[in-house]
């Protein structure tokens, strides 16, 4: 039985195929929609649709831009020797709103995971081969999550990278932030102890 009008649950069925949205949500939302001005719904529409259109991949790191290159890549303040390779470009970001690192980036767009079906040839890693060979690379940051997918991904690409002759490191993990011991892994807090520094 349908308690909307057809325009109503069309936006709710449409809302709820983001990810992160259930039908709850997506009902709340679309009500927001319905209540908000008609000039910005106009301005969320359209931004939508411009941001689809106009946005594409940058040609060096492969982070979403409306550009040839992202932002990052074209500024010559950044140290282009030191590629930190992500899986997403909101992984970026979060290393971004740090505010410390200096190099440039690669986003893979995936990781390995064999049980659903995503191999080597999937992810962006032949366009990573591809730039290490174009540009002279110091170090190469794999910053793939620690699940057992970019775990695999850190591994494979540690393989392909270290006989160019390229450093390459592996991110730190470990302990969150006021995280209690006893409630923590086991192999989370081996890589802790593994990766310790010396105070």
């Amino acid at each position: 039985m349908e308690y909307y009008s057809r325009h109503i649950s069309n936006l709710i069925e449409q809302l709820s195929r983001l990810p992160g949205i259930g039908a709850k949500s997506a009902q709340r939302l679309a009500f927001h929609i319905m209540n908000m001005p008609k000039e910005q719904v106009n301005l969320l529409a359209g931004a939508m649709t411009q941001a689809r259109q106009k946005v594409r991949y940058c040609k060096n790191c492969w982070t979403l831009t409306d550009e040839e290159l992202c932002p990052i890549c074209k500024n010559a303040r950044r140290n282009q020797n030191q590629i930190m390779v992500v899986e997403n470009t909101r992984d970026l970001a979060a290393y971004e709103k740090t505010g410390k690192y200096e190099g440039v980036y690669h986003v893979l767009h995936g990781a390995i995971s064999p049980m659903l079906g995503i191999g080597p040839d999937e992810i962006r890693l032949k366009e990573l081969m591809h730039r290490l060979s174009e540009q002279e690379a110091e170090e190469v940051i794999i910053a793939t999550n620690s699940s057992l997918e970019g775990e695999t991904t850190a591994m494979y690409i540690s393989k392909l990278v270290k006989p160019t002759g390229i450093k390459v490191t592996r991110i730190a993990s470990g302990v969150p932030v006021g995280g209690d011991l006893e409630y923590i892994d086991e192999v989370t807090l081996l890589r802790a102890l593994e990766g310790r520094v010396e105070l």
